[in-house]
């Protein structure tokens, strides 16, 4: 049997997915969920082979749900998304199915993945769409992290810096720091940079944090941060904080 999760913020929309899927003898519905957070928690509980999933629910949307996720499963949107969206998944060969859908469509989208199913490259470009789509979208403005099981949103404007651990971003807030899967080079794209500078290879900084710069020695420099933080500038990075800093 191929294991399914739906996740969707409206109990139609859920129920049409069920309709559909009900008339295909070799799907098994695990768990519908009603937005992210339960999502994050089926998938991870029922390991499915397909999920049908919304992009815009309340709490975190289905890209940010997404991103949650160590492994990325394979995915079939269900989406009243906006046209970019569109040409993202077009581009990615990423399969969605835009409401209101026919039967006829959902059985054309099934079909597809059965197809590709087992193809690594599926998931490579699922990840690639979701990085092309975070830097257009209003999800600019905030950060959703895991930490254990609970999941956290993090608005901008509370990080006071970025630093990179190995294959992730340790994002650093007063409340404490958090682990995001991404890559330093995906915040200097996403970040405002009316808001945010990179000022090392391993460093952003939240400008408004600043409170001086000062010289380690001749060539050397860090930035000081409300917090009293120390932050390392390169050689790269001292001028661009300056200019920044119009000084």
């Amino acid at each position: 049997m191929i294991k399914c999760v739906i996740i969707d913020d409206e109990p139609l929309a859920r129920g049409i997915v069920k309709e559909y899927l009900d008339a295909l003898p070799d799907f098994e519905i695990m768990q519908e969920c009603n937005d992210g957070f339960e999502g994050v928690k089926a998938i991870m509980q029922h390991q499915p082979d397909l999920i049908f999933l919304d992009i815009q629910m309340p709490k975190i949307s289905g890209f940010e749900m997404l991103e949650l996720l160590e492994q990325q499963p394979a995915v079939i949107f269900t989406t009243a998304f906006d046209e970019y969206a569109m040409k993202a998944f077009d581009a990615h060969a990423i399969d969605y199915l835009l409401k209101p859908f026919s039967k006829e469509r959902f059985d054309k989208a099934v079909q597809k993945w059965k197809d590709q199913r087992g193809n690594l490259d599926i998931k490579q470009k699922t990840d690639s769409m979701l990085d092309m789509v975070s830097k257009h979208h209003e999800e600019h403005q905030r950060v959703v992290v895991k930490t254990g099981s609970k999941i956290r949103i993090i608005p901008v404007h509370d990080v006071l810096y970025l630093e990179a651990d190995d294959d992730y971003v340790r994002i650093h807030t007063i409340e404490g720091s958090f682990l995001k899967k991404k890559t330093m080079q995906h915040f200097e794209d996403t970040l405002s940079p009316s808001q945010f500078v990179r000022v090392h290879r391993s460093y952003i900084i939240q400008i408004a944090q600043i409170t001086r710069i000062e010289s380690t020695d001749k060539e050397n420099h860090v930035a000081v941060l409300k917090n009293n933080e120390r932050i390392p500038l390169s050689k790269t990075g001292y001028p661009k904080l300056k200019a920044v800093l119009g000084l």
